[in-house]
């Protein structure tokens, strides 16, 4: 079941400060706070698979809190909760599920009883945003998904937009997370970034920084002095006629610009292999032993690559 895919702050999704609450909301002793998901509230995908629960702050027996939300102004779930004893606070929970797209606010209601006043507790809000992102595309759907892939260490590109930085990313990350290997961010990457897929095995943490060119995987990371990723990038490695040599070697010249090869800000780590931009970088061993990369990530990577980098070449 899908999980909630979240931005951590309003900011991330170019939202007033106003528009969040920390994660929670409460109000004369009754509080609410959506869980199953990754950090405070922001957004969620639509027909993900989410959590609200609440305290009420002092328990009295046979009470009950009705919940409801409302999708862009319209109630589309009302639901009544029974509270449970937790120490002398009353507890109450309810797994949620909703479709399509839109502002959601989501708030609990306690009324009045014999035993116990009434209480409403201050509305929580999320944006409901399609699991889908199409290329172009400028959306919160859009900033969820380049938020969880940067937490990964994925290069995305321009803030809210599936633009072709984004879908070298996906690209990536669908590589690594054992996906099908294209550019199309659907309800499976969603998934998969919910389920914690994607993360990069580092193979040596303790040689400090260099680089790794996981063949299996068709990829590199970029690995800091700390033994901690700081990017990953999709490559195209050696085909079976002229595979990529395996093994540890260091960067030993870099060629800025454009080689008669048709190599872009090539970093050379043995004889004539490199890590380099090339027009083509399909998403399987095509070059004749080179690593390939987007053109446009060849500068930074070179720019971030020093004469002595160790690359460490291996199938998984």
């Amino acid at each position: 079941m899908r999980r909630a895919l979240v931005l951590l702050v309003a900011v991330g999704l170019g939202l007033p400060a106003s528009a969040l609450a920390s994660g929670g909301s409460s109000a004369r002793g009754l509080t609410i706070r959506a869980s199953g998901v990754n950090g405070d509230v922001g957004a969620i995908v639509s027909d993900a698979s989410w959590h609200i629960g609440g305290v009420v702050a002092d328990y009295v027996p046979n009470q009950r809190v009705t919940l409801r939300v409302l999708r862009n102004g319209v109630p589309v779930l009302t639901r009544t909760l029974k509270v449970r004893r937790r120490g002398r606070h009353g507890v109450f929970g309810a797994k949620l599920r909703i479709g399509g797209i839109g502002r959601l606010t989501v708030r609990a209601i306690h009324a009045a009883t014999a035993a116990q006043g009434a209480m409403v507790s201050r509305t929580l809000g999320l944006w409901l945003v399609a699991p889908e992102v199409q290329a172009g595309e400028h959306s919160y759907a859009a900033r969820i998904l380049q938020h969880e892939l940067r937490a990964l260490h994925y290069v995305v590109g321009a803030p809210g937009v599936y633009d072709q930085q984004t879908q070298w990313a996906v690209m990536a990350f669908r590589k690594v997370a054992g996906l099908p290997r294209n550019f199309i961010a659907n309800a499976p990457v969603f998934d998969a970034l919910a389920a914690g897929a994607g993360h990069f095995a580092i193979r040596y943490p303790s040689q400090g920084r260099h680089i790794e060119a996981d063949l299996t995987h068709q990829v590199i990371a970029l690995i800091g002095a700390n033994g901690v990723v700081q990017r990953i990038y999709a490559i195209s490695s050696g085909k079976p006629s002229t595979p990529t040599v395996l093994g540890r070697f260091a960067v030993y010249e870099q060629t800025p610009g454009v080689n008669s090869e048709g190599m872009v800000d090539s970093n050379y780590f043995y004889t004539g292999y490199a890590i380099h931009g090339y027009p083509e970088v399909p998403d399987y061993p095509a070059s004749h032993g080179c690593l390939r990369v987007w053109i446009p990530d060849a500068l930074s990577i070179m720019e971030w690559i020093r004469i002595g980098t160790p690359v460490d070449v291996y199938y998984r």
